[in-house]
């Protein structure tokens, strides 16, 4: 059999330059160690703290567009007789119809969802 030295199973020391190398990783390796523990921390506390909050009663809401969030609006526009659409369009809760009367004069009407009725009659007229 093999005899094995006990001189080759013990740590030889190192030279300076690669102990001071090791001493760096080491030090490295507990900073790094020190900020995922911080940071996992952070992480736990923030969950706990969202958990532990009371819920706020939510009520449904508008949205900007005053249009409720738990159901469809339902509302009737009255547009004048005879009024031909052209085009409409819609912005913070208002829907413009742009179209043209019976005498034929342009009109643009303005309708407001939050209140429900017209809030603009503008007749338009060219030059």
């Amino acid at each position: 059999m093999t005899a094995i030295e006990p001189d080759d199973q013990e740590e030889k020391p190192l030279d300076p330059a690669m102990e001071s190398v090791r001493r760096k990783m080491v030090r490295l390796q507990i900073v790094s160690g020190a900020i995922m523990f911080v940071s996992l921390m952070a992480v736990f506390g923030a969950v706990v703290y969202k958990t532990m909050r009371e819920p706020k009663e939510t009520a449904p809401t508008a949205a900007a567009s005053g249009v409720p969030a738990d159901a469809p609006l339902a509302a009737t526009v009255s547009l004048p007789l005879g009024f031909k659409v052209q085009s409409t369009s819609f912005s913070a809760g208002q829907i413009l119809f742009y179209g043209e009367t019976v005498e034929g004069k342009g009109k643009a009407l303005i309708f407001d969802l939050r209140t429900g009725r017209t809030v603009a009659d503008l007749t338009v007229t060219g030059n």
